[in-house]
């Protein structure tokens, strides 16, 4: 179940590949520091014991800040490390076996790229939905084109939160919150820059100040 309070606007899902000699966690650190307000880790190349030492120093970077930690893909991770929920998509376990496993009390997100698809996750108990690519995106290969018409449909459609995914960064951020999405979730825009703390802190305004 979403927090009450739960803040989507800037969304940032974890890539260590635009890090460099950066760690994982001091970056994350920089991007709450810039004003991130929620975190997902995806990791899709490691074993499962270096993913979970890598979540339990992200969980105690966002535990320090008070933000929200969702895993992507891993509800065994998930559970290890108490993490605030897990973001699934297509191919990953359905949202109804992953509330029995997570029970009532974790967020469980879920991707979307169609009216039909949102309202089906949102039956099955989605707390919130990723929909996109949005724009072209160098993170993540093969993923279906969702236009901004597409996106306000569906944000149209549903009661839960909807957060736009895919290629956003500061030169189109406003457009799409313009939708009348709850937030945007980025890899490269923030962690692929330079300065991550001073990226955060230029995208947040521009979200705020076209949300509805």
């Amino acid at each position: 179940m979403v927090r009450q309070n739960m803040d989507f606007t800037l969304y940032l899902v974890t890539d260590r590949r635009w890090l460099g000699e950066r760690t994982l966690w001091d970056s994350v650190e920089e991007a709450i520091r810039g004003g991130v307000t929620l975190i997902q880790l995806r990791e899709k190349e490691i074993s499962s014991r270096e993913y979970l030492e890598l979540a339990r120093g992200v969980k105690g970077v966002t535990d320090r800040h008070g933000i929200p930690l969702i895993i992507n893909d891993r509800i065994d991770i998930a559970l290890a490390i108490d993490a605030d929920g897990v973001h699934l998509g297509p191919e990953d376990l359905p949202v109804p076996i992953a509330r029995k496993l997570l029970g009532i009390g974790k967020i469980i997100g879920a991707s979307a790229a169609s009216v039909d698809e949102a309202l089906l996750l949102q039956a099955q108990g989605a707390d919130y939905l990723g929909v996109g690519a949005v724009f072209p995106t160098a993170t993540k290969q093969g993923t279906e084109k969702v236009g901004l018409e597409d996106l306000r449909r569906i944000k149209a459609a549903v009661r839960v939160p909807v957060v736009a995914i895919g290629g956003i960064n500061a030169g189109n951020a406003g457009p799409v919150m313009e939708t009348g999405v709850d937030g945007v979730a980025v890899v490269s825009a923030i962690m692929d820059q330079a300065d991550i703390r001073e990226a955060a802190r230029r995208l947040l305004p521009l979200l705020k100040g076209t949300m509805r």
